[in-house]
C-alpha cells in the first residue's frame, strides 16, 4: 500500500511481519526484526531502527555490496474476525542502488535458496509464525494483541507535555507488544499513569545527552525508573540496559570533571615549569658573565684590610 494512500477509517487488519536486513557476507550477522501488531485505517505506523548508517554503507560490514542491499519481508495478515492459517507468505525485496552485475545476480540466486531451503524443513517447527496465524489460538489472546496505544488511551486529549511523548510510546509498543497487553484490564487513570511515566523514561533517554545526567537528572530517573518496575506491570527487560548506562553517567560525570581539573593543574603547572625553566637558563647565563668578569679584575688587583687604620709617620 502506498504511503499516500491510507485506507479508509473502520479498516483493521491483524498481522505479524518479520523483516530481515540480510548479511552478504555473513549470513549470522542479519539484522531481524519481527513482531506482531493492528493496522487502523486513517493511521500510519512507523517503522524502527535496524542499523547505522555508517554501518550500512560500509561495504566491509556486508550489507551493501556492489551497491546492493538484500531484505525480506515476511508478512501474516488476518481480519479481526479470524485468524487464518496457511497464510504465511514470503516477499524477498531487492532494493538496487545501480545495475548489478553476474556476480552480484548470483550471489542474492545462491542466498534465496538457501532460505528456501531452510524455510521448509523449519516451517512447521517454527514457534511465532504457528503462534500468531493458527486457528488454535484463543480469543482472549486474539483481542489482547489486536489492542494499539490508541485504543487503550484518548491520545487527543492528553495535555502537551503528555503528547510529545505519543511517537515514543507508539514506537515502543511496534516493537513490544507486551506493554499493551499488560494494560489492557488496568483502570483509565492507571494507564495513563503508567504510559506517562514510561514516556518520561524514554522522553529523558531520548533528548538527553551524556553531560545532562547530573545529580538532579539522575535522581528524577532513578525516581520514574523504579515507579515503573515496581508498579506498573511492564516487562521493561529490554530498557534497562539503557537505564542503566543513562544512571551511571552521574558518576562518569563527576570522574570526568575530575579528570578536567587534574588535566588543567598538569596544564598549568607545565606552563610554570616552562617559564621557570627560562628564569633558570636566564640566571645562569648572567652568572656566567659576572663570573668572566670577576676573573678578570683579580688579574691586577691585591686585596688588603680595609679596617687597618690609615696612619703618618712623624719622621
Amino acid at each position: 500500500m502506498v504511503a499516500d494512500s491510507l485506507p479508509p477509517y473502520g479498516w483493521t487488519r491483524n498481522s505479524y511481519f518479520k523483516l530481515a536486513l540480510i548479511n552478504q557476507l555473513d549470513g549470522n550477522n542479519s539484522v531481524i526484526k519481527e513482531t506482531q501488531q493492528k493496522f487502523n485505517g486513517g493511521y500510519r505506523s512507523w517503522g524502527s531502527f535496524f542499523v547505522n548508517l555508517s554501518d550500512f554503507y560500509d561495504t566491509k560490514q556486508g550489507y551493501l555490496v556492489n551497491n546492493t542491499c538484500i531484505i525480506e519481508a515476511h508478512i501474516c495478515v488476518s481480519n479481526l474476525n479470524a485468524i487464518q492459517s496457511n497464510s504465511f507468505k514470503k516477499i524477498t525485496t531487492q532494493t538496487n542502488c545501480s545495475k548489478l552485475g553476474d556476480k552480484v545476480a548470483r550471489r542474492r540466486e545462491s542466498t534465496e535458496q538457501e532460505y528456501d531451503k531452510e524455510t521448509e524443513t523449519s516451517e512447521e517447527s517454527e514457534t511465532l509464525s504457528s503462534t500468531t496465524c493458527e486457528s488454535s489460538q484463543t480469543e482472549e489472546e486474539v483481542q489482547g494483541s489486536n489492542l494499539t496505544l490508541r485504543d487503550l488511551l484518548d491520545l487527543e486529549n492528553l495535555g502537551t507535555e503528555e503528547a510529545v511523548f505519543v511517537p515514543l510510546l507508539e514506537e515502543a509498543c511496534i516493537w513490544h507488544p507486551s506493554l499493551i497487553r499488560s494494560q489492557s484490564k488496568r483502570t483509565r487513570r492507571f494507564k495513563i499513569w503508567a504510559f506517562t511515566s514510561l514516556g518520561q523514561v524514554l522522553y529523558i533517554l531520548k533528548t538527553s545527552k551524556a553531560k545532562d545526567m547530573d545529580e538532579d537528572a539522575s535522581n528524577h530517573l532513578q525516581d520514574l525508573w523504579e515507579e515503573l518496575l515496581n508498579a506498573s506491570g511492564f516487562d521493561l527487560t529490554w530498557l534497562k540496559p539503557y537505564v542503566e548506562s543513562a544512571l551511571g553517567m552521574k558518576d562518569h560525570l563527576e570522574r570526568t570533571i575530575e579528570v578536567n581539573k587534574l588535566k588543567d593543574r598538569v596544564v598549568d603547572l607545565e606552563i610554570k615549569m616552562k617559564q621557570l625553566r627560562g628564569e633558570l637558563a636566564n640566571a645562569e647565563a648572567e652568572f656566567e658573565v659576572a663570573r668572566r668578569a670577576l676573573s678578570e679584575a683579580r688579574k691586577c688587583f691585591k686585596e688588603i684590610d680595609l679596617n687597618v687604620e690609615l696612619g703618618y709617620a712623624m719622621f
